[in-house]
């Protein structure tokens, strides 16, 4: 890429899209190409075909997605599948007839087999059953990868895919219906450390913000509570409980979504398919993991974002909800040799993301 490239970031607004722009700012790229939902709906084939004719971006970073935790996952289970093919289909086939010169296809770790040998290598991929309750977001995600290895191997295309871990960061989704259980755990904390200092203003300011279920700040505070109470942060004599899903038993990665953006322009500047294909035979796994190579408990994980946010209440682990995967570790090796590694700890990063979500 040079830097007057025309660079079409597809899910800009969101936590991994704002932080590859964020990055490629940094390095002096300025020629972008953005829409949001309500100008560009990519699920709609006509107007992402329109949208490419007019724009015909040199390079794309697929960075949108409809993305959840659990809870979403699973409940919306076609919606998960449906709209990630017709994305993942409508941007990769008109890059291809539109002559992008590379794309860059975000997936996820969660394409590996449920029972994954630890730490998860590329290789893995399609060796086993996935986790059942992310098994449509999973497929979709597997299909885009099969997707630009096919386009690559039948057209010729520069199309590469990453699959980075559990990421955080700013502009995160702290929606309690729909988050993952990073930035879920964050909010639940800070107003579960409010409702116990009895800070309704910040309650409400959080709910005007940000409501759960349609409930705003506006509400009355047995409406507040109730709602509250659903997702697990109650009042019991006197003091707050806060319900962690699960047994905590789980290991999880977390990388911070500034250097997943890093790792994704640093490839994009230095990789191409070509320098991916390890086996002429069958060309498959082309794959390259983004991570830390570092996991922590569910329970470490809750009481470390305690101890930061100062939440004094109490953890109740609710051990008739799914604990999903009982490990998910990725193998960074492939990505560490080429020269990348992460810069952000997660204690760090926790610390960051609390102040940016306060402010």
């Amino acid at each position: 890429m040079e830097k007057k490239s025309k660079i079409y970031i597809a899910g800009h607004r969101g936590l991994v899209g704002s932080a590859i722009i964020k990055n490629l700012e940094s390095k002096g790229y300025n020629n972008f190409v953005t829409r949001t939902h309500s100008q560009l709906d990519l699920t709609d084939a006509k107007a992402v075909a329109e949208f490419f004719v007019k724009e015909k971006p040199e390079f794309v970073f697929l960075a949108a997605a409809k993305v959840g935790g659990i809870i979403a996952n699973n409940t919306y289970r076609a919606d998960f599948i449906y709209e990630n093919l017709c994305i993942q289909n409508n941007v990769i086939h008109q890059s291809y007839l539109n002559g992008v010169k590379k794309l860059m296809f975000l997936g996820s770790t969660c394409i590996y087999p449920k029972n994954c040998p630890q730490p998860m290598k590329e290789d893995y991929l399609l060796t086993d059953v996935l986790e059942y309750t992310n098994e449509p977001y999973a497929i979709a995600k597997i299909a885009g990868i099969k997707m630009c290895e096919s386009y690559n191997l039948q057209y010729g295309t520069n199309f590469i895919s990453v699959m980075p871990t559990n990421l955080y960061g700013p502009n995160d989704n702290f929606d309690l219906e729909k988050s993952h259980v990073l930035p879920a755990l964050i909010r639940k904390m800070i107003l579960g450390k409010s409702l116990d200092e009895n800070n309704w203003d910040f309650i409400r300011q959080d709910l005007n913000k940000m409501h759960i279920e349609g409930v705003d700040g506006n509400a009355s505070e047995i409406k507040i509570t109730t709602i509250l109470d659903k997702y697990g942060i109650k009042k019991i004599d006197n003091r707050v409980q806060l319900e962690v899903w699960g047994t905590g038993k789980p290991m999880r990665e977390f990388l911070w979504s500034e250097d997943m953006a890093d790792a994704c322009v640093f490839l994009m500047e230095n990789r191409s398919f070509d320098d991916c294909i390890t086996n002429t035979e069958e060309i498959r796994n082309t794959h390259i993991n983004i991570g830390t190579g570092v996991d922590i408990s569910i329970k470490d994980l809750a009481i470390l974002i305690k101890d930061k946010i100062g939440f004094e209440g109490h953890l109740y682990f609710n051990i008739n909800k799914p604990d999903g995967t009982m490990k998910k570790l990725t193998d960074p090796s492939k990505l560490n040799a080429l020269g990348w590694k992460h810069k952000i700890s997660l204690e760090e990063g926790i610390n960051k993301v609390f102040n940016w979500y306060l402010s």
